[in-house]
């Protein structure tokens, strides 16, 4: 979905944890908006000047993007989608909140059509950066008791130069919501289940940089994701990893303007239309096209 793409600020601001709407909807998961603030909790005085941190700090974000892409995927039908969450920080660098979004399309979520992700983690500083350790509940309220799932994460942040730069991998234990229940979308449209109750894992690794024009608000950022996970529908008719294996990535940047962000980021998939076929009528939006075909998303956001 722009995981993922999309709530990720690949530079740990001190003011805030809103992460880019398109690079979260890029990334998704793991959830960075209390990563950055956490990082930032944890980090000690550089100066004798400098106030100490507070112990909590709070921190939110709301944003419009023009598409909800996780992991290179549209999860809104290539529509616009209207996404935020919160969270909360202590300054030991244990962190907690949510983030959710609406859904359409891309198989059936159900109930509400929102997706509403938990998540929680620690972040230990190290010498140049630091690590960042947790895990997330993606849950699609009102739906089927096979929609849920839990993913753990953990990632590297650090810099080089200007650039800041996150190597991470996220995976997903077996789990019926993640199962290879229906081999084709031809099976799951007509509700026949090749092997029904069937659990599967799935694993993510991604890489991030970003990097700040001097004096100017705008930063450049890029992101490279590769899934790996079963190659076919879960219960639900939707999948993580649709055709089992393949690259996403994301080349973007943004400008801060008063209390507003403002990104655009090229988004794309090394998914053939060959080797979606056979997913086919799910992995399409309602009007006929491709949802992991290459675009450009827009978005403005807004944190506290």
């Amino acid at each position: 979905m722009i995981e993922a793409l999309f709530r990720n600020r690949f530079i740990l601001r001190c003011s805030k944890i809103n992460l880019s709407s398109i690079e979260r909807t890029m990334m998704h998961s793991p959830k960075y908006f209390a990563l950055a603030l956490a990082a930032t909790a944890a980090a000690p005085a550089f100066a004798q000047d400098t106030a100490p941190p507070d112990e909590i700090t709070v921190s939110g974000d709301v944003a419009l993007v023009s598409d909800y892409r996780f992991r290179g995927v549209s999860q809104t039908d290539k529509e616009i989608a209207i996404q935020g969450g919160a969270s909360i920080a202590h300054s030991s660098g244990v962190y907690s909140g949510f983030w959710a979004s609406n859904l359409a399309g891309w198989g059936t979520f159900g109930g509400s059509n929102t997706e509403l992700d938990l998540y929680a983690g620690y972040v230990l500083p190290i010498s140049g950066g630091d690590i960042d350790v947790g895990g997330t509940w993606f849950m699609y309220p009102g739906g089927s008791d096979t929609t849920d799932f839990v993913e753990f994460y953990a990632k590297l942040n650090g810099t080089i130069g200007p650039a800041a730069l996150t190597a991470g991998v996220a995976y997903a234990p077996a789990q019926e919501a993640l199962g290879n229940v229906f081999f084709t979308g031809a099976a799951s449209a007509a509700g026949i289940a090749n092997d029904p109750g069937d659990k599967e894992d799935n694993l993510y690794l991604f890489g991030d940089g970003s990097v700040g024009v001097p004096n100017t608000p705008i930063t450049f950022n890029a992101h490279i994701g590769y899934s790996d996970g079963n190659p076919g529908l879960g219960p639900n008719g939707t999948s993580i990893a649709p055709t089992g294996s393949y690259w996403d990535w994301s080349l973007g940047a943004e400008a801060v303007y008063k209390a507003l962000t403002f990104g655009v980021a090229y988004v794309d998939t090394d998914i053939s239309r060959s080797e979606s076929a056979y997913l086919l009528p799910n992995f399409q939006e309602t009007s006929g096209g491709r949802i992991d075909d290459a675009t450009v998303v827009f978005s403005v956001s807004a944190g506290f």
